[in-house]
């Protein structure tokens, strides 16, 4: 229990840092990390397909903030840098590093199916239950089609959605209609 209040202090403190920087670059960063802790919540929630949702959401979201950040902001790196960011980068490295020791206990042992570890799961109903509940003679597609058929739209939609997105930003022509002159 103690891992999600660290990972909800370190989201609080990514979320006073994006809004409080002047830099727009070190914004999209921090926003980025707090996506981050989001999937490491749902990770530790027992929701691995939200959490790979929301980092396949996040990186194309961050793609599509840095090209913006980086055509508006022109942003130089120096040899300078504040002794006060080496140590916040430092500490949110480290605690990166802390969750994914964490993540990596909790796992089974290699070749152990998750579902053994938890005899209660839901895969242990798909299985028990499916045949008779869905009719389904696959229960793959008894699975996607049935009890998880809103989940499986929602994130089709999401990464088809981002994936659109990003095109249209990324794409070679809006950025030539934008220079031509009227």
């Amino acid at each position: 229990m103690t891992i999600f209040y660290v990972l909800l202090a370190f989201m609080i403190i990514a979320s006073i840092i994006a809004v409080e920087t002047v830099d727009l670059l070190s914004s999209v960063i921090c926003i980025g990390a707090i996506g981050f802790g989001v999937s490491l919540m749902f990770l530790f929630l027992g929701a691995p397909d939200i959490a790979i949702t929301q980092i396949v959401v996040e990186v194309l979201g961050l793609i599509i903030l840095i090209r913006a950040t980086i055509s508006r902001d022109l942003t130089f790196i120096t040899g300078d840098r504040e002794f006060f960011g080496v140590v916040v980068s430092v500490v949110i490295i480290f605690v990166i590093f802390l969750a994914g020791i964490r993540i990596l206990e909790t796992l089974p042992d290699f070749g152990t199916p998750i579902f053994a570890k938890v005899p209660k799961t839901a895969s242990q109903t798909y299985i028990r239950e499916g045949l008779t509940k869905t009719g389904a003679a696959n229960i793959v597609a008894s699975v996607i089609l049935d009890y998880r058929a809103y989940d499986t739209l929602g994130e089709a939609t999401v990464l088809f959605t981002s994936i659109i997105g990003a095109t249209v930003i990324l794409r070679e022509k809006a950025r030539k209609l934008l220079e031509e002159p009227e």
